[in-house]
């Protein structure tokens, strides 16, 4: 069965397209004789009633400086195609926020992916505190009285932006260190917005593992392991991408999470684990599916289509 798929995503033509997760789920939809249609989000409207997007068929190929073809561009009615994808990076902005919105008034007619409701209502750092007892102490706070309080108990902290991502603004402040008031300072100067703090995890160094699920279950995993005098094990900033298998923990992290995942329409979904602790779920714009095929063999993006195509004859 031949569906027609659009992509909300970032710019297309400066992928990396041996890393990037949204090219080989692309690829694979291909592959099982799917048609491709890209936008990127500041192409997403609504015009008197529908949910618009203009953009272009595309062909893919896995070659580098040259894995993209354009058809004609072209404005569609968003509500006429089988399947949309959600996939941009975030921050998680209004910006962002604002295409869940319109991209909800089409779903589950046109099945959108991830469930943009869900997107919206379950941002990465704040889903897992539905989960206390896997996750480190965390506090999610302004108020720098508040954020001084839980370092003095924790001692050794990691202090972050609620809604970044890719590693971006994340501090480990030891217990010596002494910029806490002035990064407070400079991240409430920015924008005004909590912070996420978190005790630090010293397994980190052994590196925070990335295990990917597909509709609740967990397909496998591999490890980011940070450089060199580095605390954050991002690929965007350097992590090293290793093989690792998942461990009795690890699936019992998966049992606790995966009917709300699967229930709440989450199909493609990355957490992240560090020792035995949950500290993120990513349900916008997941990755490391590329590298556990190349380690494990594992064609995650064929996992995913099998339960969209299943949810489409349905």
């Amino acid at each position: 069965m031949a569906l027609k798929v659009a992509l909300q995503m970032d710019p297309i033509g400066s992928i990396n397209i041996n890393a990037d997760s949204t090219f080989r789920i692309a690829i694979e939809a291909q592959a099982r004789g799917h048609s491709l249609f890209y936008y990127t989000p500041d192409r997403l409207a609504f015009v008197e009633g529908r949910v618009m997007a203009r953009g272009w068929p595309v062909t893919l190929r896995r070659e580098v400086g040259n894995h993209v073809t354009f058809g004609d561009e072209a404005e569609v009615d968003l509500g006429s195609f089988d399947v949309v994808w959600l996939r941009q990076d975030p921050p998680f902005d209004m910006g962002y926020i604002t295409t869940t919105h319109l991209l909800e008034m089409i779903h589950p007619k046109t099945l959108v992916v991830n469930d943009p409701f869900w997107v919206r209502n379950y941002p990465e750092k704040l889903l897992v505190l539905r989960f206390p007892d896997l996750t480190p102490p965390t506090a999610i706070a302004r108020d720098l009285a508040t954020i001084r309080a839980f370092k003095a108990r924790h001692g050794d902290i990691i202090l972050k932006p609620l809604y970044g991502n890719g590693g971006a603004g994340v501090f480990r402040l030891d217990p010596n260190d002494r910029n806490l008031a002035s990064l407070h300072e400079l991240f409430t100067g920015m924008s005004r917005e909590p912070l996420i703090v978190q005790k630090f995890l010293p397994a980190v160094a052994k590196g925070d593992k990335r295990i990917i699920l597909v509709n609740g279950e967990p397909v496998g995993a591999i490890n980011r392991v940070p450089q060199a005098g580095e605390t954050r094990s991002n690929m965007h900033v350097g992590g090293r991408p290793e093989q690792v298998g998942l461990t009795p923990r690890d699936l019992e992290i998966c049992a606790a999470i995966g009917p709300t995942l699967r229930d709440s329409g989450q199909i493609f979904v990355g957490i992240d684990v560090i020792g035995d602790w949950l500290t993120e779920i990513n349900v916008t714009s997941p990755t490391g599916i590329q590298e556990l095929e190349r380690f494990d063999g594992i064609n995650t993006a064929e996992r995913i289509w099998q339960v969209i195509e299943e949810k489409s004859r349905g």
